[in-house]
């Protein structure tokens, strides 16, 4: 599930297979850009804000995407079989000489001036793998509605940008509170802010996301993906339950033990256990 950390390593990547090189061939397979082409001009820079991408191109353009929650971009070398999904899938082709970037799934693709790119990313909160980061604003904005979910205010970007549905569960964990749990009622909030830095710095050149202390394969996360195993920390299985406005709804992981405060969603319904995963 592409969040913040993974985000930042695709605009590593794109970067530095495309910046600095012209474009050979352009393909944008969205019905708004399908008479645009952007080859002959240089990819300037590929940079991540929040789960956004901008591909900045000369002539004051920028090629914004977002991955959601199967985008994808993938690499290549010229010879190389593309193996990213069925070609039907395929939303944008960017080549150079010596390296073809493939978009996939792509459910946000559209041209902006580099001027207006705000239209699109402005809204955004302190991006925590950015030079923007500000841990002050971003608590002041966490902090802006007291009586929100905690789970909900994280995963806002609004607030701070890089926290998907993965880094939700387990700084909620982490913290031990419910992701019920009001975030005035959080103690010591500005925990909340560090650890989501200190969790996406640690994650952001990792393949595989780490969020426990072990490495293992089965032991990867705290909480996220495990429901109706046992807790690691103290063997209460874990549960799920949705949160998040009507149409929004995320499936959310957490350890009524380890989290016990108002474990209970607004409506007063217990969530469904998990059951076997």
């Amino acid at each position: 599930m592409p969040e913040g950390d993974t985000v930042w390593r695709t605009a590593r990547r794109l970067h530095e297979a495309l910046a600095g090189k012209p474009l050979t061939r352009c393909d944008l397979r969205v019905p708004k850009l399908a008479t645009t082409d952007l080859s002959g001009r240089t990819v300037l820079e590929v940079v991540p804000r929040g789960k956004h991408l901008l591909t900045r191109v000369t002539g004051g353009l920028t090629l914004h995407s977002h991955l959601r929650m199967d985008g994808a971009w993938k690499i290549y070398a010229p010879a190389e079989r593309w193996r990213g999904g069925p070609a039907h899938q395929i939303r944008a082709i960017l080549a150079t000489a010596d390296r073809t970037a493939v978009g996939y799934r792509l459910p946000v693709l559209e041209l902006l001036h580099t001027a207006d790119e705000a239209d699109a990313v402005g809204h955004l909160g302190p991006d925590l793998l950015g030079p923007d980061w500000d841990p002050a604003e971003a608590l002041r904005r966490l902090l802006a509605d007291p009586d929100r979910a905690l789970g909900e205010a994280l995963l806002d970007q609004r607030n701070l940008a890089g926290i998907g549905n993965v880094f939700k569960c387990e700084l909620c964990f982490l913290l031990r509170a419910s992701p019920w749990l009001p975030i005035g009622r959080l103690p010591a909030p500005e925990r909340a802010t560090a650890l989501a830095k200190k969790l996406l710095e640690a994650n952001k050149d990792r393949l595989a996301r780490v969020t426990t202390p072990s490495a293992r394969p089965d032991r990867r996360q705290w909480v996220y993906g495990r429901a109706g195993r046992p807790c690691f920390r103290c063997g209460t299985p874990i549960r799920t339950g949705e949160q998040g406005p009507a149409t929004q709804e995320r499936v959310t992981f957490w350890c009524p033990a380890c989290q016990p405060d108002d474990t209970t969603p607004p409506d007063g319904s217990s969530p469904p256990d998990g059951g076997s995963p």
